[in-house]
């Protein structure tokens, strides 16, 4: 190899274009700056979020720019502005807001569209932006921030970490402009895996972050950035220059909640109920523990997420019982089944957790289906499921749908470690089984959130929540949950009149109530906010399968100005400024995560040789695809280029082109949805379970139903949400469906305990049938491998 030193003649800097940055053939990127400008008030977040776009090429361009935001955040604004117009865009439905989007193109009018891919991915373009030309595009949005432990936590996510893809590649042309090919598990994975830069590239994007807190009439105590260098003038805090977009923002702010009920005149509530200082004894727990050690958890991911599993290990008493599972392509156990928690096996546990290092790729779906199977009694006990991950997969969609029946009967637990986490999926986990979401992004963080886990993976304070006193519309209080210690009760809702409310439940020396008097306050945010997590609930539902939903989540948004899954924001110009639709299409690359750390490949070997070597599953594992060879132990696509040509020479890896890894079979039951999310698009076949398979379990619940002295609104409630993990399980049974979404209503104010009673003892008479024999038979279904 001869290296020969260039004339300095031929290495010109380029105008204005700042220390580092280099110019290529085809041009510098596209996004020049993001500016984040949020006001704090109380425990509620107003953000502006403005992206500044520059097209560097002496043609029209179109520019593609996949982007988080926070999972719980309403966007419900968004505005273009270009050479001294200013557009605001239009919330459609999807479908819609793209061909819009398109015909504005094909007529040579500037136009941008916002959409969102997950509840934290979202995906802007701007298109037709002429040679040399600036465009910005603002989202305005509110978001809730979590309060634990007399914190408030102010989190906004920078990159989109490159996620887990699985399945087999579909035909037909791919849906978005990423790295990763779309497959039958994650039909849009082109769209939620941008390109990565090289580590080192120069700093090609000014990032600028301003809060300024408001701590509504509390004592503000303490601000606390976990990852950034800030400076603070008074109440303002803002991103030391030069940072990168590679890591999430935290800012901690020490105050003390109190309780609360504000009513924003509009129809709208928000609830804040503080603790009670009350002790509880706790049921005896079967808790299985389950850590991901696949290739994205490497470095100080890997070791943090052993001391985290540890630490709950060592949470456990002899009453307990427990199993530890660790999986990337293939799930190991530490013992087999549910052992006591006594002090040998807590030994034990703790030693197999010491073991495990970084490998492999991220098949959560079997280490779930198998917590499941392993907490199939009940016994009195309450079953646990932690998940220790940072829960960059794919297809949340096929694991929601496949065992978020099964988990919303279970206390969920998620701890996300990572920098750049997943946060919108382990929050939706979590909220299925009622649990809490505990987000770790550096190894200091583990104390105090450990803290906060261990008291979670205890009993709560307060269980059986509900509300009387105001006059709610059915079906729009968020989820009550339960009251754990130092974690505020937060619940959103309509209502059509009413100043005050009554917080009811059942704490451990018997029935709790405390009365909270409503104050009116102008905060558009509470409406927002609320809308946001209504369309959330709505979106799990129909995630694990209710697909009639999608008509009445598309209404919701559109009527409440919130965007979600189904819908779009659009901003067209009125006034042609090209001939056409745009000559260059460029995806913005992004960051590579902080603290993400590549394999280290053998010393001596060629590029293909390396590739061979780490995407090799372990032995006995089962094949699957990889986006691109050679970093397999990533996850996917790591250092991915997008389309040809889309990012050459922006220190993008490209792909190789060599063919990929052998594909794994379909896996069944995807859920496999077109592009548009919820467009048809070829839907696979979901494995149909015969009815009798579950009828000993359906005869038991009727034996027990007809057993009851008097109709209990509790045990409807639990009723429902193992009808609805069976359901499940049978792939579809429109009967059950529905009685396990009627016994949901059990626990919303108001509800008939005997109505839904006879109800239920219906519609499972008319299912079991004529069976005298069944009733003898009491296997655990979920113990079914």
């Amino acid at each position: 190899m001869n290296i020969t030193s260039l004339e300095p003649a031929r290495c010109l800097p380029v105008p204005e274009a700042g220390f580092g940055a280099l110019r290529t053939e085809r041009g510098n990127l596209p996004l020049e700056s993001v500016d984040v400008a949020a006001d704090i008030s109380g425990l509620i977040a107003g953000v502006e979020v403005t992206q500044g776009f520059r097209n560097p090429f002496d043609v029209t361009l179109e520019a593609t720019y996949v982007f988080p935001l926070p999972d719980r955040a309403a966007v419900t604004a968004f505005r273009m502005e270009a050479d001294d117009r200013v557009v605001e865009g239009v919330l459609k439905e999807r479908a819609q807001a793209r061909a819009d989007y398109d015909q504005a193109l094909r007529e040579g009018r500037r136009a941008a569209i916002a959409e969102e891919d997950r509840p934290d991915v979202f995906t802007i373009r701007v298109g037709n932006i002429l040679p040399g030309e600036r465009v910005s595009v603002r989202l305005t949005m509110s978001q809730p921030l979590p309060y634990e432990d007399g914190a408030a936590t102010f989190r906004f996510p920078l990159v989109v970490a490159p996620r887990y893809i699985p399945g087999s590649p579909i035909d037909g042309p791919p849906v978005g402009d990423g790295a990763a090919p779309d497959t039958d598990a994650v039909p849009d994975a082109s769209r939620i895996s941008p390109p990565v830069l090289l580590p080192g590239f120069p700093d090609p994007v000014r990032l600028s972050l301003r809060a300024t807190v408001d701590a509504a009439g509390l004592e503000l105590r303490e601000l606390a950035s976990s990852l950034h260098v800030v400076e603070e003038e008074g109440d303002t805090v803002r991103l030391r220059p030069g940072e990168r977009l590679d890591r999430d923002f935290i800012l901690r702010m020490s105050f003390d909640a109190s309780t609360s009920l504000q009513l924003d005149g509009r129809g709208t509530f928000a609830l804040t109920v503080v603790p009670p200082p009350l002790q509880s004894t706790r049921t005896p727990r079967d808790l299985v523990l389950v850590l991901d050690r696949s290739g994205s958890m490497g470095g100080w991911k890997m070791v943090t997420a052993r001391r985290a599993a540890a630490r709950i290990v060592d949470t456990l008493t002899e009453q307990d019982r427990f199993a530890v599972l660790t999986f990337d392509s293939v799930v190991e156990e530490a013992f087999e089944g549910l052992v006591e928690a006594s002090d040998r096996n807590r030994y034990r546990a703790v030693e197999h957790l010491a073991r495990v290092d970084a490998r492999g790729g991220t098949e959560l779906l079997e280490p779930l289906r198998r917590a499941i199977a392993l907490l199939g009694s009940r016994d009195g006990r309450e079953r646990v499921v932690v998940l220790v991950t940072d829960g960059q997969v794919g297809h949340e969609d096929q694991i929601l749908e496949q065992v978020g029946g099964a988990l919303s009967a279970m206390r969920v637990h998620t701890v996300g470690i990572d920098r750049a986490v997943n946060a919108g999926f382990l929050g939706r986990l979590a909220g299925l089984g009622a649990g809490r979401c505990e987000l770790v992004e550096s190894e200091d963080r583990l104390d105090a959130a450990m803290e906060q886990i261990h008291r979670r993976i205890g009993a709560p304070l307060v269980t059986d929540l509900s509300l009387k006193g105001l006059d709610v519309e059915p079906g729009t209080v968020t989820h009550l949950g339960s009251i754990f210690p130092g974690v505020p009760l937060r619940v959103y809702g309509r209502c059509r009149e009413g100043s005050s409310l009554t917080v009811r439940g059942m704490a451990a020396d018997g029935p709790w109530e405390e009365q909270v008097t409503g104050v009116t306050v102008d905060s558009p945010a509470i409406r927002a906010v609320w809308a946001r997590a209504h369309l959330r609930e709505l979106e799990d539902r129909y995630a694990m399968g209710e697909h009639d939903l999608e008509p009445r989540i598309v209404r919701t948004s559109l009527e409440y100005g919130v965007l979600c899954r189904f819908t779009a924001y659009v901003a067209i110009d009125t006034r042609q400024v090209a001939e056409g639709a745009p000559e260059h299409r460029v995806i913005q690359p992004v960051e590579p995560p902080s603290g993400w750390e590549p394999p280290q490949a053998p010393p001596m070997m060629g590029f293909t040789a390396r590739a061979a070597v780490m995407a090799a599953p372990p032995m006995g594992a089962q094949r699957m695809h990889l986006p691109q060879p050679g970093l397999g132990d990533l996850d996917q696509g790591l250092l991915a280029g997008g389309p040809a040509g889309a990012t050459e020479g922006f220190g993008v890896s490209p792909m190789p082109g060599q063919p990929p890894a052998a594909p794994a079979p379909s896996v069944p039951g995807g859920g496999v949805r077109g592009p548009g999310w919820g467009r048809p698009g070829g839907r696979s076949p979901r494995p149909a379970q015969p009815l009798d398979s579950v009828r000993p379990q359906l005869v038991a619940e009727l034996d027990r139903l007809k057993a009851l002295p008097v109709a209990d609104l509790l045990y409807l409630a639990d009723l429902g949400s193992r009808l609805a993990a069976l359901a499940a399980y049978l792939g579809r049974n429109e009967q059950l469906e529905a009685l396990a979404r009627e016994l949901e209503s059990a626990e919303r104010p108001g509800a008939d305990a005997q109505a839904l009673h006879d109800r239920a003892v219906e519609v499972l008479t008319a299912l079991v049938g004529d069976d005298p024999g069944s009733s003898g038979r009491r296997g655990s279904f979920w113990k079914r491998t």
